[in-house]
């Protein structure tokens, strides 16, 4: 345990222990930081607990009886509190690594260790925020938080397309090696479990959250975003895509057709109008969930969308931190050069130090970093932001503070993103035929 003590307040490396895989030291840092994050959601997950608002009443002058409705907003309020302090804690080192070149500038240490002093900041920062007086501190950072949240949607759709590259690329490299028959029929399969499980979303969308005599703003994002992906999934298989971009093909189609009506359902879960917003529970005939107010002081803060929303947000944030950080989207994206990651083919172990038995991970940033550290902080501000409004379903307390009610704005965010998501997937088929000077190897 006292050899532990150093290793707070050092660099990454000392982190790892013989029961730890040998890894990169800008691979490290990155998961370290990604626990510090998730770390944060569960804070923040415990928070919207049955029970903990009567903890949370306690705290002084964080909520009075008699102005709002404590019972409804304590978790609500307790959660942006969290969030407020990992984005703050983040958003600052964010500015504090700007331009960092390589782990010889002093501010990589900071960056690489110290790791009881950060935590103890973020703590600090996090504790603090609960006195933060109400005023309009709640109803502006709803605001931010739906345009960091939009943010990091179209982050999310990137680090998905990038894996549906790797994916692709990894499975008809097989292909193209031996036994193509079985790695032809897992890509075909993968490709059709994924249409298929975007047909019946399409599907229970038109029966669910559609009515003959209203519903108007449902039926035209579904039938809009339907469209748009027919047309986008055509594209990716057009003769002079496939010439341009041999690698190109459904597979890629088929995740961002996924996942565009996972923001479509998402979109339409802040429907204002309940009618053409049924909660899972409804559906299926357990429950008919209605806003939390005066007669239902309890809000059902986790839903179906909310889920599925944090299992996504869990995979990406992983996912760009373990990542193989070859010249791909996301290695654009984030700034980065080669380097192996951690579950990929590692380092060999004669670049390691091996003390006591324990690895010691490689500084493989002395002569430049592997990766922007300002947008890497960045990115996990956005992260803090948009855990923030999935946890929260999106709701906004009423002008009386009485009641949790979806907005407008919330919709319009979520869809008009699923709308960027694609455009965003086009531009990456038709960009080598329109820009014919650049290379795009």
């Amino acid at each position: 345990m006292a050899s532990w003590i150093p290793c707070l307040c050092g660099t990454a490396p000392c982190l790892l222990c013989r029961c730890c895989p040998s890894g990169n030291n800008s691979t490290v840092t990155r998961l370290i930081y990604a626990f510090f994050l998730l770390l944060g959601v569960g804070i923040a997950c415990i928070m919207l607990m049955p029970g903990m608002e009567e903890q949370l009443k306690k705290i002084p002058g964080f909520c009075v009886e008699g102005h709002v409705n404590c019972d409804v907003l304590v978790g609500y309020k307790a959660v942006y509190r969290v969030c407020f302090g990992m984005s703050m804690f983040f958003l600052l080192f964010s500015l504090l690594m700007v331009k960092v070149k390589s782990s010889q500038d002093p501010r990589a240490a900071v960056h690489n260790g110290f790791w009881f002093f950060k935590f103890a900041a973020a703590t600090a920062i996090t504790i603090g925020a609960f006195f933060i007086p109400e005023g309009a501190f709640t109803t502006v950072w709803f605001y931010i938080g739906m345009a960091g949240a939009f943010c990091f949607i179209l982050i999310q759709l990137v680090l998905l397309i990038d894996f549906a590259h790797s994916w692709n690329e990894s499975w008809v490299e097989k292909m193209e090696e031996g036994n193509s028959r079985c790695w032809y029929a897992a890509l075909l399969s993968a490709t059709t479990i994924n249409y298929i499980l975007s047909l019946v979303s399409l599907v229970m969308f038109y029966v669910y959250y559609t009515h003959t005599d209203g519903c108007t703003e449902n039926k035209a994002f579904i039938t809009v975003n339907m469209l748009l992906c027919v047309g986008a999934s055509v594209m990716s298989i057009l003769p002079q895509i496939q010439e341009s971009q041999p690698r190109s093909g459904l597979l890629q189609s088929s995740i961002v057709t996924l996942y565009t009506m996972y923001l479509t359902w998402s979109a339409m879960t802040n429907e204002p109008d309940r009618k053409c917003n049924p909660s899972l529970l409804g559906i299926i005939g357990l429950n008919n969930t209605t806003p939390a107010g005066k007669d239902h002081p309890v809000v059902q803060w986790w839903d179906a969308q909310g889920i599925v929303g944090l299992v996504l947000f869990l995979m990406c944030v992983l996912y760009s931190s373990i990542r193989n950080s070859s010249n791909t989207q996301v290695n654009k994206l984030t700034l980065t050069s080669d380097e192996s990651a951690l579950i990929e083919d590692g380092p060999h172990p004669e670049n390691f130090d091996v003390e006591d038995g324990e690895n010691r991970a490689l500084d493989n940033e002395k002569d430049g970093v592997t990766y922007s550290y300002s947008f890497f902080h960045f990115m996990l501000f956005l992260a803090s932001l948009y855990i923030m409004m999935t946890l929260t379903n999106w709701y906004s307390p009423d002008s009386s503070y009485e009641t949790m009610t979806s907005k407008w704005p919330s919709v319009w965010v979520k869809i008009s993103s699923s709308w960027i998501c694609i455009a965003l997937y086009v531009w990456t088929l038709a960009a080598p035929l329109v820009l014919v000077n650049r290379d795009f190897d």
